[in-house]
C-alpha cells in the first residue's frame, strides 16, 4: 500500500514502522506538513540513566532523523526529570536511584550525540532539546493527583505489559516506578502545549506509555496527538542487538571506540544486513537491495559497507575508514595498529593473565588459561600458550603492547607508570 506523506511511507519501507494510534490520521499530518504546511512535530524521551546511550537508543534516533529527512521537527527531550524515578519497562528490578550529580553529568555526555544525527537550530523545522525537569521539578503533588491523576485508572495501569510483566513474576514494583507513566504522559502534554507537539514516537516496547499521554492530551485538552512506534532492536533470530562479550554497544567514543563500533556492525549475522541497512544507514533502497542479493562471500562487502556507514554517521567518515582500513591490515595480516583501541593501565598486572582481564578481552584468569589453551591469545601476533608468565617486557620499557583474543579482538596496551 501507498502512503501520501513521505514518512510513513519511509518508516514502513525501511523497517520503522509498528504500529500507530491512527495511522490514517499520521499520514495526513506528515502530507500536511511535508506539503508546505504546520510542520509535523514529534518527540522521543531519553533518561540519563548513563553516560552514554547505546545502539538501541540509536534505532530511535535514526527515527527523529526520518522526521526532519521528511520536513519535519524533532524534539529531543532529555529526562533530567524522570531519570530520578525510572522507566520500569523491561526491567525485572527497579533501576538504582541517582544523584542529581549523576545525572547532571550523564545528560551532559548523552547529549553530544543528536548533533551528528539532527540539524538543531531556531528554525520551523530545526530540531530542538528540551528537558523535563523544567516543569516536572515544579510539579506540585496535589495538583497532580487533581489535575491529572484522576484521568488514569489503576486496572489500566496494572494491565499494561511493563507492569503486568512485574506482578505475574512477583517482582516488586514500587509506588516511584509506577508513577513513571504518569510523568511520560505528562510530557505529552506540557510539550503539546508548548511546542505544539503532535507525535510521540519510541520503541514497541513504549507503547502503553505512548497511548496513555495520547488519551491524556485528549482528555485534558481535547487535542488530538499522536503516537508511532517502531520495532526494537532485534536479530531475525528474535534475539536483542546491542550488546558484544565485553559489554553494551555505547556511542560515545570514549566508551567504545569507533574501531570496535565499527567491528560489531561488520559481525553481525548475514540476514540482519538488508535489515540494519535500511534502519541505520540512509543508503538508497535500491542500493540496500543490490547488497542484499549478494550471495556466499560477497556479503561480507555488504557487510563492510554496513559498519563503514554507521560509523561514519556516528563517528565522522574519516574515523569511519580508518577503522576499515585497520580491520583491513588486521584480517590480512598486516600491521594498522595505530588505528586500535588503546587502553592504559596504572599499574602492572602480575602476569599474563591478569593482564588480559586487565584490558577486558577476558573476564578472569581462569578464562585466559583456557583461551590459550585453544590457542585464542596472542601477543603482538604470537599465540600465547602460557598466561601464568610475566607481563611483557617492552611494557615496563613504555612501550605498547598488541594483544589479540581471537581473529577479532585487538587492543593496545601501555603502562603508564
Amino acid at each position: 500500500m501507498t502512503h501520501k506523506s513521505a514518512f510513513v511511507q519511509t518508516l514502513i519501507e525501511r523497517g520503522h514502522f509498528y504500529q500507530a494510534t491512527d495511522l490514517a490520521a499520521l499520514d495526513a499530518a506528515a502530507f500536511e506538513s511535508e506539503c508546505g504546511g504546520t510542520p509535523l512535530t514529534g518527540y522521543i524521551g531519553y533518561d540519563c540513566t548513563a553516560p552514554s546511550l547505546h545502539v538501541g537508543s540509536l534505532t530511535q534516533i535514526m527515527l527523529m532523523r526520518r522526521l526532519q529527512q521528511c520536513g519535519g521537527k524533532p524534539i529531543t527531550l532529555m529526562g533530567g526529570g524522570t531519570t530520578k524515578v525510572g522507566d520500569p519497562s523491561d526491567k525485572n528490578e527497579a533501576r538504582p536511584v541517582l544523584t542529581q550529580t549523576v545525572i547532571d553529568a550523564n545528560k551532559a555526555s548523552i547529549q553530544t550525540v543528536f548533533a551528528k544525527f539532527l540539524t538543531f537550530g531556531d528554525g520551523p523545522r530545526d530540531a530542538i532539546m528540551v528537558d523535563n525537569a523544567q516543569w516536572l521539578d515544579e510539579v506540585k503533588w496535589l495538583d497532580m493527583l487533581r489535575e491529572i491523576g484522576k484521568h488514569f485508572t489503576i486496572n489500566k495501569m496494572i494491565a499494561l505489559d511493563i507492569v503486568k510483566r512485574r506482578l505475574d513474576q512477583e517482582v516488586p514494583i514500587t509506588f516511584l516506578e509506577f508513577n513513571y507513566m504518569l510523568l511520560q504522559a505528562y510530557d505529552f502534554l506540557e510539550l503539546s502545549r508548548r511546542y505544539g507537539c503532535n507525535l510521540q514516537m519510541g520503541g514497541s516496547d513504549q507503547w502503553g506509555n505512548i497511548v496513555q499521554g495520547v488519551e491524556l492530551v485528549r482528555r485534558v485538552d481535547e487535542r488530538q496527538v499522536l503516537g508511532v512506534t517502531q520495532p526494537l532492536l532485534m536479530n531475525t533470530s528474535g534475539e536483542k542487538m546491542g550488546k558484544t562479550a565485553n559489554g553494551a554497544v555505547w556511542l560515545n567514543a570514549d566508551m567504545l571506540s569507533p574501531f570496535d563500533y565499527w567491528q560489531f556492525w561488520r559481525n553481525v549475522d548475514d540476514a540482519d544486513v538488508a535489515p540494519l541497512l535500511k534502519r541505520m544507514t540512509d543508503l538508497p533502497l535500491d542500493e540496500i537491495a543490490r547488497l542484499a542479493a549478494l550471495g556466499g562471500a560477497e556479503i561480507n562487502q555488504a557487510k563492510i559497507i554496513l559498519a563503514t556507514e554507521t560509523t561514519a554517521l556516528l563517528h565522522g567518515r574519516e574515523a569511519a575508514e580508518a577503522a576499515q582500513a585497520t580491520a583491513a591490515a588486521q584480517f590480512g595480516g598486516g600491521g594498522a595498529e595505530a588505528g586500535l583501541p588503546t587502553v592504559s593501565l596504572n599499574e602492572a598486572p602480575s602476569s599474563l593473565a591478569a593482564l588480559f582481564v586487565a584490558t577486558g578481552l577476558v573476564e578472569s584468569n581462569g578464562e585466559a588459561k583456557r583461551q590459550a589453551k585453544g590457542g585464542g591469545l596472542r601477543v603482538n601476533d604470537r599465540v600465547v600458550d602460557n598466561v601464568a608468565i610475566a607481563i611483557p617486557e617492552a611494557l615496563h620499557m613504555g612501550q605498547e603492547v598488541k594483544l589479540s583474543l581471537g581473529k577479532k579482538r585487538h587492543i593496545m596496551v601501555r603502562l603508564d607508570v
